[in-house]
């Protein structure tokens, strides 16, 4: 329900009081944690020659993240509500950090197996209890921009982490005997560990538990919270796991994630494919398509919040990428063409991935929320195993990236086909 036209002033500088306090350090520790789990796409660049690995190998070890990920996924996100989200969330982002800087031990296939997967175990429920934590603060007719705001550090992640590990790599290769690739899982590591700490003395778990708001403050944003609750659909907690709306979601996430992860683990390989071999250059060519990216979600989230539609802004986003990955693919040896398909497929898939959180969180309330963002975060993250195995197996069979980024344009073409089946299921049923 929108705010009264007299409060709006008000409403709108404790909204913008909320955000500046939650959505900076929030999007500090995404940006850590995203950088800790695909910072392996630079490593490899090393690690491959170093320790004898295969694409597949590589693949399949950059994939298994998502296995022990997907496995404790659900039960870290009810863990998060049961002990309250400051807690869960430190516990989440010191152990990763640790693990995250394990990585440079890893001497061959099974060391480099076992730490991804337990990498994947230990991040387990950190995104999906952020964008459960968002709910706690932000309405529905808020969360677009909102979500979009706080998954910019996906897109600065690749801005900044980019040039930050081509320089690792680079200037401290051999440094005491250490390889780049191994100053590089122990430096991306630390900032983790420290940002949980920092969790446990700067976050509250609740509104109400807000020592910086005052009672009347507490009482406002409550109860635009308490009357989009009203409004939502009350599925027993067995029930979510049966849903059919979850299913849906969690199928379009799939697709989705599918292309946010080809771009992840395989941007790096793109860009030296093009003919740029030096390792700083490679980094600062990687984070035009972040930086552009990160525009694009702020705009098409801030587009579709004025707006109050969900649907086409997805649809459209998500269709704008599949182009992209398709014009990547048509000349890898040309730096503009694929630079170019690449930015437009980033920029896409970040817009359409940020904004279909808005659909099932507009859908569940309360535990069921819990259990539903989790479930369809961990199925939409199994494409994290798929898409790195894929494309690397695809790779080694043709010698090629085109057929894996073909492959990566007609996941994400087929959720935006989804996403328009839905819209007009939705609007039948109406």
């Amino acid at each position: 329900m929108r705010e009264t036209t007299a409060t709006e002033p008000h409403v709108e500088a404790l909204y913008k009081r909320v955000t500046l306090r939650l959505i900076p350090f929030l999007f500090i520790c995404y940006l850590c944690a995203y950088l800790d789990r695909v910072n392996v796409g630079f490593a490899k660049l090393q690690m491959l020659s170093d320790l004898k690995f295969s694409e597949t190998v590589y693949g399949l070890g950059a994939g298994i993240f998502f296995a022990g990920y997907f496995l404790f996924e659900v039960p870290s996100n009810l863990l998060l509500e049961r002990v309250g989200p400051k807690i869960w969330i430190a516990r989440i982002m010191i152990t990763w950090g640790i693990l995250s800087s394990l990585m440079m031990f890893v001497s061959g296939e099974t060391s480099f197996y076992v730490l991804r997967f337990l990498l994947g175990v230990a991040e387990a429920g950190f995104f999906p209890g952020i964008i459960l934590y968002l709910t706690y603060w932000f309405p529905q007719d808020r969360r677009g921009r909102i979500i979009a705001l706080f998954m910019t550090a996906v897109a600065i992640s690749g801005v900044v982490g980019g040039p930050l590990s081509g320089w690792i790599m680079q200037e401290f290769s051999g440094k005491h005997g250490i390889a780049g690739w191994q100053w590089l899982f122990l430096l991306e590591g630390i900032p983790s560990v420290v940002l949980g700490i920092a969790t446990l003395l700067y976050l509250d778990d609740s509104i109400k538990k807000a020592r910086w708001l005052t009672d009347a403050e507490k009482a406002l944003l409550q109860e635009r919270l308490d009357q989009e609750h009203a409004t939502k659909a009350h599925i027993p907690l067995a029930k979510v796991f049966f849903d059919v709306h979850v299913w849906v979601f969690s199928a379009i996430y799939f697709l989705l994630v599918m292309g946010l992860y080809g771009i992840g683990f395989w941007l790096p390989n793109i860009i030296k494919a093009a003919g740029v071999t030096n390792l700083f250059h490679n980094g600062l060519l990687s984070a035009v398509p972040y930086l552009v990216a990160a525009v694009a979600m702020v705009l098409v989230g801030k587009s579709s919040d004025r707006s109050g539609e969900r649907y086409w802004h997805i649809i459209i986003s998500a269709w704008v990428a599949a182009f992209g990955f398709w014009l990547s693919s048509e000349n890898p040896g040309s730096i503009v063409i694929a630079l170019t398909g690449i930015t437009i497929a980033s920029a896409g898939v970040l817009s359409a991935i940020s904004l279909s959180w808005s659909l099932p969180t507009a859908y569940l309330s309360g535990t069921a929320a819990a259990a539903g963002i989790a479930m369809i975060n961990s199925i939409g993250n199994l494409s994290g195993f798929v898409s790195p195995t894929l494309v690397g197996w695809i790779k080694d069979v043709t010698g090629s990236l085109s057929g894996g980024l073909y492959m990566l344009s007609g996941s994400i073409a087929g959720a935006g086909l989804m996403v328009l089946v839905a819209y007009l299921m939705r609007h039948k049923r109406a």
